[in-house]
This record gives structure tokens, C-alpha cells and sequence, in this order.
């Protein structure tokens, strides 16, 4: 399966931890920033970094936005801008548009024109939402520390029907499945011959690097 490719526009705090969150989970990244200092600073950690005008439907089209799979406008104080550039995307036919609203306002009008996610940076961290970005089975990301997080990871295709012998999550990745949620009910102690029903969500603890394999192997 080809990796997901992925452009953030805006190098702001929110938009630089996604960009970097992203990258350091091995997917293509373009950085867009008007500032180019901005572009400069994250040149290293992503695969491009490009100073452009986002509301420019022409330096956008030449960058090949439309072939991206997603596209995150995380765009500060610009509410103007953050719609602009939500429309030309939108009119250049990307498949996914996930845009940061500043307010409850911004957001109904970003959902209105057409964006696929709308997501406040208050609520949510950067790195939340790209790990969902990455792979849609992530409900929730919590870090719990600088090496370690616990991950809500709804159970993929693969999973169902297996059990958590079968799946040998802690040997193949080194990770520890803690608990399955299954609707309302918490299993806090799962066993070895439990299997895996559709909608089921795993909470997984680990280290960041080995959360990254189990996310990578089950997109």
C-alpha cells in the first residue's frame, strides 16, 4: 500500500506539530508557510518545505496540492485567508480538507464551504490529530510522557475475528493491549483467547516509537 502523503499549510504551533508528528511517523510531508523563515526552520524534519501564498490558486496548483491525500490548513489568525484557501483546495479537488478553526463560528463556516474535518487546536493537540490523520482507527492519543503514549485504536479489518494470542500484539510491536471497549463496557483485563468483534476498540500502551510500527502495520 503507498503511504499517505500529506501538506500542511502554516507553520504555526498547531500546523509544525502536525507537520513534525507526521514526519516522524514516516509519511511525506510539504510544509507551506508565507513566512519563510517559518519554511526554513521545519525544512529538515519534512520532506518539503515551501514558501508560498496559500490563498494563490496558481502557486498551489503548481505545487500539485490536488495529489495529496490530505491536506491541513492550519492557518493562525487569518480567518479570511483559512476560508480562501479552504475554498481553492476544495475547487482544485482535494479528498481531504482538515482545517483549525479559531472559533465555534469559523468552524460552521469552514463545514459549510466544504471541509472535511474542522478541528480547534484548544481541544486539540497537533499530535492527536495527526496520529488520527495518519490512521482513521486512532480514536485518541495520549501522551503519558516523552517516550511513552496510550493510543484508542479502534479495531482494524485485520483484527476481527482473531484473539490477542493470535494477534501477539506485545511481542510483534512491544506493546501492551491494557483494555477493549466494546460500547459501553471496559474489559480491563483482556485474555490471551479473547477475540475481536467489529467496532471493538483496543487501549494500547507502549513507546512512542513502537506505537508508530502498530499504527504503520494496520492503516
Amino acid at each position: 500500500m503507498a503511504k499517505k502523503q500529506f501538506a500542511v499549510i502554516g507553520m504555526g504551533r498547531f500546523g509544525s506539530s502536525v507537520a513534525k508528528t507526521l514526519s516522524g511517523m514516516g509519511f511525506d510531508v510539504l510544509a507551506i508557510d508565507a513566512d519563510e523563515q517559518r519554511t526554513q526552520e521545519i525544512s529538515g524534519i519534512v520532506t518539503h518545505a515551501v514558501s508560498a501564498d496559500c490563498t494563490d490558486e496558481e502557486a498551489l496548483r503548481a505545487l500539485g496540492i490536488r495529489n495529496f491525500d490530505v491536506v491541513v490548513v492550519a492557518i493562525g489568525e487569518d480567518i479570511q485567508s483559512s476560508i480562501l484557501t479552504t475554498l481553492i483546495l476544495k475547487d482544485l479537488g482535494v479528498p481531504n480538507i482538515v482545517v483549525k478553526a479559531r472559533n465555534e463560528l469559523h468552524g460552521k463556516v469552514l463545514s459549510k464551504i466544504g471541509a472535511d474535518k474542522v478541528v480547534f487546536p484548544e481541544r486539540d493537540m497537533g499530535a492527536r490529530v495527526a496520529h488520527h490523520l495518519a490512521s482513521p482507527n486512532i480514536l485518541d492519543y495520549i501522551e503519558l510522557s516523552p517516550d511513552y503514549s496510550i493510543l484508542d485504536m479502534k479495531a482494524p479489518q485485520q483484527m476481527i475475528g482473531k484473539n490477542l494470542q493470535e494477534l501477539n500484539i506485545r511481542a510483534k510491536f512491544g506493546c501492551n493491549v491494557m483494555a477493549i471497549r466494546r460500547g459501553e463496557e471496559m474489559n480491563i483485563s483482556p485474555r490471551a483467547e479473547d477475540r475481536l468483534k467489529p467496532e471493538d476498540v483496543l487501549v494500547i500502551v507502549g513507546r512512542k516509537d513502537n506505537l508508530a510500527k502498530l499504527e504503520m502495520a494496520y492503516q
